[in-house]
This record gives structure tokens, sequence and C-alpha cells, in this order.
């Protein structure tokens, strides 16, 4: 017998042991549910008015939403005189500055020409710039033959494209742009083109998926340390500007820039934070929030601000904050990005350009088109440049376009930044200014624990947006089954916005236990059933909820747009809709868990007002919010947690589903193990401390990251805090039998 065959029978010989193990286990509670197969445990699925619940957690988030966006329109429809508007604008850029910035000294752009081309009527330059040191831009500068004089330039940004400014449809744009006598400079967008950030030789592309994806992914990281993918990309743009002011064919004062989808997006942000681009003409990207939020919903990391939404910020900032500076809105009727919303936030910008009294200089054109470019829309473009820029011509644009091939234009050796350069990322970038936060956390930890702890839970409830919860919850009592032992129920409470939160709650019938449990599961509510049908025969009332986003109520609107990665499944999307209101999901559900245990306070067959919780995977960073802020959850079980924030951060690659679990701006003030530090010294059992990948947390990583718990719990009674690590499913017994002693 040879030692592979040997190692496949015995590895079947453990699995069909396991499995009969498990059967044998649980043979009591299988039997039972012979009764149950015909038990719909759903609560409110067939209600009328909560037909959409699963899209409840958008719903509440898209109502917060209206209610900054509402106050802010109220604010502008104030400003009538060009006094009024300078002030808004002021106020503007300094919000810009908190939740963008504020972005680092300018060093060296050590710009490098590393190759020209020359082609019928214009020249290309292939360059390689540093917008922070080490961190490469790859760039093409098309240059018009027989320039007379310094010539207007204009910064053209690609949209989500693989190849970046190097797709027909953007060289299109570029070449006639040149064939007018305007310089362009095109560079490559962080996770395009040549500067794919998680690029992997062996399989010759990104390994977390396309531009979208090589956006968020990192753009989540740079949220949970405070900061934002944005301010890489705007940043990539004023060192763009920068580096044209260098050139002598171009006239620094007449600069332009566009860009379409994810570059008007680009062309919208470096507009309006560089003073020296004098005209921009964003393409299919400018609508406003509210028609966003309504229609296609927020998108990727890029495009959201750090609670840019409750800080009063809406797309028409983008262009007012510029105003009387030419710009120019250009639409489509059937983009991706509503029309409506565009119009909408034209007519507003209109309001200060006539305050300024520079109407001319402001315009929207749009064409019958999807998120496209239509040759009106460019010739519109065109001519917006001409005028502005002062270079009069024919804007109509020529079909007679020799387009260039991905070879020509290739700037790098290998055609990628990170093989040719082995450079920066944003990843490597947010690390390094993450680790000065983990410093400074670790530093508080040991200079005085007790302070620090205090600190984290005021921090903690601004951060994650938590609502303190007042008053008793109305109870709708929905239905029982009756099983061996205990009953069955089905509850609804109302949650903090216009919604329900279903819940299980098993009744023994005869309650031996002070305390009741609430147990927390990611998936759905009876996803557990088994350990909580033993906690009920161990005499505790046991009640088990869908909280938003879960089960009944989610997992909401993008269930059907979650992102296929490579490594897992998740969207960030509307984590970024919390994100934008200054809320997070976590702190949401943790304001309805505080409700759930209000309701197991008040309840007839509580003998206590105490109550213990248990949590799985990665609803235990709920758990942790919520025990942090109601001392009524006494004992806590963590189960298959994630040891920290600092390790979704710290690590280049991360399993995506802990990102709507996690806090945006966490690291600049606590940690998931301050959470965990501030309970003692109430009873805590940590089963299955995970990585940022999923796996078992390794000795060293758990001494690393709940040093503070240890510290914490260092002197409190014996087994108070317990740390568990079980390589096999074990029984509910095995987990909480100590834990409920």
């Amino acid at each position: 017998m040879d030692e592979l065959s040997l190692a496949s029978k015995l590895s079947l010989l453990i699995s069909t042991i396991t499995y009969f193990l498990i059967f044998i286990i649980f043979g009591f509670f299988i039997a039972d549910e012979s009764n149950a197969q015909d038990e719909d445990l759903s609560v409110i699925k067939n209600w009328l008015l909560h037909t959409d619940a699963s899209n409840a957690l958008y719903r509440h988030l898209a109502s917060e939403a209206f209610r900054y966006l509402d106050k802010r329109a109220a604010e502008i429809d104030k400003l009538q005189t060009s006094k009024q508007w300078i002030e808004r604008q002021q106020q503007v850029r300094e919000i810009f500055s908190g939740i963008v910035g504020p972005f680092p000294e300018k060093t060296p752009l050590n710009a490098t020409v590393v190759g020209e081309v020359q082609k019928p009527g214009y020249r290309f330059e292939k360059i390689i710039f540093e917008s922070l040191p080490g961190f490469y831009v790859t760039a093409c500068l098309f240059i018009p033959d027989n320039l007379h004089g310094k010539a207007p330039a204009i910064i053209y940004c690609s949209g989500h494209s693989d190849l970046a400014f190097r797709s027909q449809a953007y060289q299109r744009i570029i070449i006639n742009l040149v064939k007018k006598g305007f310089i362009v400079f095109a560079f490559d967008p962080v996770g395009q083109g040549e500067r794919i950030q998680y690029f992997d030789p062996e399989i010759g592309e990104s390994r977390v998926g396309g531009p979208t994806l090589e956006h968020s992914y990192p753009g989540a990281q740079c949220f949970v340390a405070g900061k934002s993918q944005a301010r890489y990309m705007i940043w990539d743009g004023i060192r763009a500007c920068d580096y044209l002011q260098t050139r002598e064919e171009v006239d620094p004062k007449r600069i332009g820039i566009t860009g379409r989808s994810g570059g008007g997006t680009q062309s919208a942000y470096i507009a309006a934070f560089d003073d020296r681009i004098l005209a921009a003409a964003p393409e299919c990207y400018i609508t406003s929030f509210k028609r966003l939020i309504e229609s296609r919903g927020p998108q990727d990391a890029e495009q959201n601000f750090y609670h840019g939404i409750a800080s009063g910020i809406d797309h028409a900032d983008l262009l007012e904050v510029r105003a009387p500076k030419p710009a120019l809105l250009i639409a489509t009727t059937r983009d991706i990005f509503s029309i409506q919303g565009a119009r909408e936030t034209a007519n507003e910008v209109n309001r200060a350009y006539r305050a300024f009294g520079k109407t001319d200089n402001f315009a929207i054109v749009e064409d019958d088109a999807p998120h496209t470019s239509t040759q009106k829309n460019r010739e519109a473009m065109i001519a917006f440049f001409q005028k502005h820029l002062d270079l009069p011509g024919d804007p109509a644009e020529t079909d007679a376009i020799e387009y260039l091939t991905a070879d020509e234009l290739r700037v790098t050796k290998t055609g990628q930044a990170a093989t040719s350069l082995e450079g920066e990322s944003v990843f490597s970038l947010n690390r390094k200014e993450a680790q000065g936060l983990v410093s400074k956390l670790e530093q508080a930890r040991k200079n005085n624990l007790k302070n620090h702890l205090q600190a984290v839970k005021a921090a903690a409830r601004v951060l994650s947006g938590y609502c303190e919860f007042q008053g008793n919850s109305t109870d709708m009592f929905c239905g029982r089954y009756q099983r061996e032992g205990y009953a069955i129920e089905m509850h609804a409470i109302d949650g903090e916005g216009d919604y329900k939160i279903p819940f299980l709650l098993m009744i023994p019938q005869e309650i031996k236990q002070q305390a009741a449990v609430l147990y927390l599961h990611p998936n759905e509510k009876s996803a557990a059933a088994s350990e909580m049908e033993w906690l009920a025969k161990q005499g505790f009332v046991v009640l088990a909820p869908d909280l938003i986003g879960i089960g009944e109520m989610g997992p909401g609107v993008f269930k059907g747009d979650a992102y296929n990665f490579k490594l897992g499944k998740a969207s960030f999307n509307i984590w970024f809709a919390a994100i934008q209101i200054g809320r997070s999901i976590v702190g949401i559900q943790a304001g309805d868990v505080a409700r759930l245990v209000n309701y197991l306070q008040h309840h007839p067959a509580m003998r206590s007002e105490s109550v213990y919780a248990v949590a799985r995977g990665n609803i235990c960073q709920v758990l942790l919010h919520a025990a942090l802020f109601q001392d009524a959850i006494s004992r806590i079980a963590l189960i298959d947690p994630l040891i920290s924030y600092r390790s979704i951060v710290m690590n280049r690659y991360y399993k995506p589903e802990y990102i709507p679990s996690a806090v945006a701006g966490a690291l600049t003030a606590y940690d998931l193990p301050d959470l965990a530090a501030s309970l003692a010294p109430r009873k805590l059992l940590i089963v299955n401390a995970r990585d940022q990948n999923g796996q078992f947390a390794e000795p060293g990583m758990l001494d690393e990251n709940l040093a503070c718990v240890f510290a914490a719990y260092s002197d409190t009674e014996a087994g108070m805090l317990e740390l568990c690590r079980w390589e096999i499913y074990q029984t509910a017994a095995d987990i909480f039998s100590n834990w409920i002693e």
C-alpha cells in the first residue's frame, strides 16, 4: 500500500467516524425534528407591509441619508449672493479636507520619459512619475506637432477599464483632442492599466478582480484606518497637474480636465481640489446622492467620502466649490447615473454661477444614450475646451483615427509597475499610516489601560454610530410550537427604524436559570438550533433574532450584485452607504441588540435582569459593541470571532466577508480586543479566534492581538476569561458547560 492511498484511506476513516459521532450526538435533536419538519419558523415573511423586509437595511440607511440631504438642500436654498456662496465654498473646502485629506507634503516627482513614439500629426511620450515616494504613476503625454508657443493641456482620467486610457473608447477622445491642438496627459488610475494593485505574475492578472474591486478592496482597508481611497486617486491627479507645470510646451494657466464614468468621478474630484485647473468637464458621473441612492446605490470605494453625506456634501458641491470657473456637466439620459439627478444638480449649480454673474461658464449637455460617450457629447466637450482654454477651432471630431496598440502604449518593461518597479501600493501606504495608529493604541494600553478603555467606550459609540435605546419594546406575538420540554415562540419588536426585528423565543417548561441567553448567528435565527435547544433544555430562556441584514431581514438589495472574489464573496456597497452617513452596520445592529436585551429584561418569564449572549462568526463584532454599552449582558461567548480590525488593515489579503462588520475609522481610537478588554470582569469565552483570512489565529497572533484582554482579566477571578481552540466540531455541552456555570 503506497503512502498516498494510506493517507486517503485514513482521511476517509476519520471523516466517517466524525460524521457518525455527530449523528449520534445530535440524534436526539434530529429525531425531535421529525415532529418539526412542517414547522415554519419565519415570522414576517408573509406580512404584506414587510414584503421587502430583506431590503430593510438599505432602506433604513437611505432614509437617514435623505434626512441629511434634505437638511443640506434647505441650507442651499438660503444662498442668494456671491458672498454667501463664497462662504459656502470655504465651508466645503474645509469639509473636503476633513473627509478626504489631509494630503501629504509634495515630494519630488522624479519624472522620467522612458519612451517616445511619433505618429502622424502628434507624438506621445511614455512617462513615469512618483506621486508619493515609490508610488509610481504610469502615463502618456500626447503632444500635437507644430505647436506655436505654449499650448493648453487637458488631463484625461480613465473610467473603469482594465486597459485604462489604452481602451479605444478613450483613445478616440484623446486623439481627437490632440488633433484639435490640445496637449493631453493621460495617466493610469490605481488598479487599472499598468497599476494593478494586486497583480499576480503567475496568473497574469489581479487576484481580487477587475478595476472596481481593485479600488474597493484596498479602499475598505483605508476606511477602517479612517482614510480614503479617494485621497490617493485625487493626489495622483494633483501631481499630474504638477507635472504639466514643468513642461515648457504647456501653458500653466490653461489646464483642463475630463473623463468618463470612473474618470468622471476623478475629473470632478481633482478639479474640486486643485485650483490650477481652469476648465472641468466630467462625463457620465455627476448626478445627486438622493437619485443615486434611489436608483443604483453607492458605488465603489473612491466614489464614497468618509462621512460625506453626514457632513453635508453632495455631487453639486464638486462643481459649486470651484465656481465661477468653467464647468461642463456631460450626461446621457439612459445612464446608470440618474439623469434626473444630473438635471437637478445642474439647476442648483446654475444658481451659484448666476450669483457670480458667470452663467456662460456653466452648462449641461446630454444625449439619448446609455452609459457611454456619444459624438454629440464629445463635440460639445471639444467646443467647451476650445472656448474656455482659448483655442478656437472646429469642434467636429474626425473618424480618421489610427488607434494605438496596447504594446505601443506600454510604459513599463513588463507592462505592470508592480513587477517592473516594485514600488508602493495603496495597501502598503495605508499600512504604514495604520501602523502609526496601532502603535498609539498599544502605547495607550500600556500607559493606563483603565483610562484607555474609558476613552474606547466613548469613541466606539461615535465611530460605530451606535444609538442609545431608551424605553420599552412593544412585543408582537406571532405563534407558538410545542416541543418536548419547551415551547418555541415567534415574535417581532420594532427596530431602530421603520422595520421589525423578528426572533424566536425558546421557553422551557421548567425555567431553571436566573439569566436568559441571547443567541446571535450571522446566517439566520435558527441556524444554531441544536445549540439553542441544548441551552433551553438546561433551563434557559433563549432568544434568537434575525438582526437587520440577516435572515428574514437580509441580506439586502445587493444580494444579486455581490462581487465574486477569487478569495470569496462580498458586497461592500451597503457598507459604503453606512459610512457616508456616519453610521456602521455593526452600530445599527448593536442598537437593536440593546432592544432585545431590554425585551428579555422585561419578559414575564425572566427571573433576573441578567442576560448571557452568544455570537458566531461575523456577528461577534456586533456583540462586542453591544456588550460594551449594555452592562446587563453579563456573560459573553464569541465563537469563530475575527481577532481584530488591525489584522484586516495590516495584511495585504483578507476575507471580504469581514468588511460589513467593520467600523470605518475604528483604528483611530480602538480595536476589537479593546472592546473585549472592556468587558472585564464579566465572564468571556473566546472559541477559535480567526485571522483576517478566516483561519485559526496562531499563538503568536493571539498573544500580540489579545495582550490588552489578558491584561484586563489578569486581576479577575480564575475562569472569567476562557480561550479555546478546537479543530473539529464540538457539542453545545462542550462549548457552553463551563461558561454557564
